[in-house]
């Protein structure tokens, strides 16, 4: 299908519980699953983009403290190394690319402040020190990466929203982009790349955040259709960290069952990005969310993001 549609990289994520099912004990069938996949596309011409971490914890690290404890930096960063090494960035058969984290903001601010994911816990507290785990996580990973599969780019991939202060929203614009961008953006000094992930915007006014715009469409993920997001989003990114870091948009996409409204978005958001470089912003690259439709976490299979149904 990938190589059918004339795509270049198809992005997947290893599964840390799969290979590693208790701390110590490594799948070697688990990997070799991965190696098979990184094959198969590499005598495609594609380019296999890994992510190391996505939402997903093995259960023995959630019993350990999970991602509010400091000691699951080294953990991971173990595992990256340990992974590297095995997946390689051979042009016949290793990995292309390496992502190590996705979207940590959202696994700290939906599983530790608001609830809504694993572990569940709604203490903001808990959710900064999360989010220097994830920071400490993500330094300590790309450098086992690069150890164990030397040549391979590597970089975190993070959630990013085109924030709009509303009628005095300012401070509370900048104090969430603060808490849910910035300080991840600030750590990305020094890797290969850095992963834009952009769906939509969000509207705050002086008390928090507001609802759809009158007008505005509002798609079945509960945000507005708003494909412009992503060229705001890829303009921030590149002046928080000084043109220092090249950006890959590592998801973009729609949840929608009308493909004409699919086709509307995607297209709007490519403009984005070509507006980007005609500025001199150096986007390496676009890949779409997702392949398939999928099982959307807490939403089920009712959001059909895919280009294939």
């Amino acid at each position: 299908l990938v190589a059918g549609l004339g795509l270049g990289l198809y992005r997947f994520s290893v599964e840390w519980s799969r290979i590693e099912p208790e701390e110590g004990e490594w799948s070697h069938a688990a990997v070799e699953h991965y190696r098979r996949l990184c094959a198969a596309l590499r005598a495609r011409g594609i380019d296999p983009v890994v992510t190391f971490h996505h939402f997903t914890t093995p259960r023995w690290l959630a019993d350990r403290g999970g991602w509010s404890d400091p000691g699951t930096a080294d953990r991971f960063a173990a595992f990256c190394g340990r992974l590297a090494a095995e997946l390689g960035g051979g042009a016949d058969d290793g990995m292309a690319r390496a992502c190590t984290i996705n979207e940590p903001n959202v696994v700290a601010t939906v599983g530790y402040l608001l609830g809504f994911f694993p572990p569940g816990r709604t203490d903001a507290g808990v959710r900064r020190r999360v989010n220097d785990v994830f920071v400490d996580a993500h330094r300590k990973a790309v450098d086992a990466i690069r150890a164990g599969a030397p040549g391979v780019p590597v970089g975190l991939t993070l959630s990013m929203t085109e924030y709009v202060a509303v009628d005095g929203g300012e401070a509370n614009t900048e104090r969430m982009r603060d808490e849910m961008e910035n300080v991840f953006l600030d750590a990305t000094g020094g890797d290969d790349f850095l992963g834009v992930q952009t769906y939509s915007r969000m509207r705050i006014g002086p008390d928090g955040v507001l609802g759809a715009e009158d007008g505005v469409p509002v798609l079945d993920m509960g945000y507005e259709y708003w494909p412009q997001a992503l060229e705001a989003c890829l303009r921030q990114a590149w002046d928080r960290t000084g043109g220092t870091v090249p950006l890959l948009v590592t998801e973009n996409g729609i949840g929608t069952a009308d493909d004409a409204q699919r086709l509307s978005y995607v297209h709007a958001a490519l403009e984005g990005v070509l507006r980007a470089l005609a500025d001199g912003i150096d986007v390496r690259g676009y890949t779409y969310w997702s392949l398939l439709d999928n099982f959307e976490w807490a939403y089920g299979y009712r959001p059909r993001f895919g280009l294939v149904s």
